[in-house]
């Protein structure tokens, strides 16, 4: 498995790689209210993503292709 992102460091919303993988913060916040985003903290109004969350979630989204032997 390839980390996408550092497993040690907590993101936020706004920063530019959430923005580039998940879309605008209204986009984010739609994720979470359908239960489709990566987990996440919520420190009063603040949503933390860590990065081995976000890690696990990339990889449960994977798309796997088949061999193609049909």
């Amino acid at each position: 498995m390839t980390n996408l992102f550092d497993e040690t460091r907590h993101y936020q919303p706004a920063d530019p790689e959430i923005i580039a993988l998940l879309g605008s913060t209204s986009k984010q916040a739609q994720m979470r209210h359908f239960k489709r985003s990566p987990s996440f903290y919520r420190l009063g109004r603040k949503i933390i993503y860590h990065g081995a969350d976000l890690n696990a979630w990339a990889e449960a989204s994977k798309v796997k292709i088949g061999s193609g032997n049909a």
